[in-house]
């Protein structure tokens, strides 16, 4: 059986290796439960997808963040995100993610819709926070909204700089072509010149959706392992609760700190905590 829960798991028992290795992708994971595993590379691990989904699906996708500060390093190109659609994840038949899953027994498009996870590390004067955390404490508004608005941003600039007018129709028409960050990525050949474009997008947490900002989310301590997970409803804490008592067993889940934190723009997180050194 495979999940984000099993994956939190085996980093525990490994807890004590976030403060020795000097680079995240150093760490010891446990590469049985994953299908893929790539440096430098959205995703960086994945998951293996389980053929039977009842209880867990698998197939979650991982990007390690690591920082010299307690700010979430920038995400390059790859905006974070709740869900991912593998079919905008592997390409082309060539892609080295989609050989590694295949070698690895997954049915990959059985599993259309990924659920996204960051593990990010930050580091400050001697002390360490580790957060397994689901995307939707990054995505409180959709990837095209936020590229829709920022264009919008810029286009008012323009505007106003040069005392241009536009209509607001054709104003519209314009933002929600450059919704998609897909237009971004591709590489642009212009006859005649000798070099390519490409626009990267880069993107940086607010302190808003910084998890390791203490004075944002103080429960969040020092020298401290975390699980963060949506928690909407009682519903969501109990289908959570169940999980991690299935997966963890009653030892483990009893040395557990349960509790919630909110976010400042995206509703309440379920956090699993534990002391990174005993």
């Amino acid at each position: 059986m495979y999940s984000i829960y099993h994956f939190f798991n085996s980093i525990v028992s490994k807890k004590t290796s976030f403060g020795q290795v000097r680079k995240l992708v150093k760490f010891p994971f446990d590469n049985d439960l994953l299908s893929c595993r790539n440096d430098g590379q959205f995703p960086d691990m994945a998951i293996r997808v389980n053929k039977k989904k009842e209880i867990f699906t698998g197939g979650e996708l991982i990007e390690l963040k690591d920082s010299d500060s307690y700010v979430v390093s920038s995400f390059n190109s790859t905006i974070p995100t709740r869900k991912k659609d593998i079919s905008k994840v592997i390409t082309s038949d060539s892609s080295i993610i989609k050989q590694q899953m295949e070698k690895a027994g997954n049915d990959i498009y059985s599993l259309p819709f990924r659920d996204v996870f960051y593990l990010v590390r930050g580091r400050k004067k001697g002390h360490i926070k580790v957060c397994l955390i689901n995307g939707s404490f990054f995505e409180t508004i959709s990837v095209d909204n936020l590229i829709n608005k920022s264009f919008s941003q810029v286009l008012d600039e323009r505007l106003k700089e040069s005392g241009a007018e536009i209509s607001g129709s054709v104003k519209d028409i314009l933002s929600s072509i450059f919704s998609e960050q897909e237009n971004f990525s591709k590489v642009r050949n212009v006859e005649k010149a000798s070099v390519k474009l490409r626009f990267r997008i880069m993107t940086e947490v607010k302190a808003e959706g910084n998890i390791l900002n203490s004075k944002k989310y103080p429960g969040i301590g020092d020298d401290t392992l975390n699980f963060v997970l949506p928690c909407d409803t009682e519903e969501d804490e109990k289908n959570i609760i169940s999980k991690a008592k299935l997966v963890f067993g009653e030892n483990t889940f009893n040395e557990f700190k349960i509790f919630k934190i909110k976010h400042h723009f995206n509703g309440y997180f379920l956090v699993f905590q534990l002391p990174l050194f005993d």
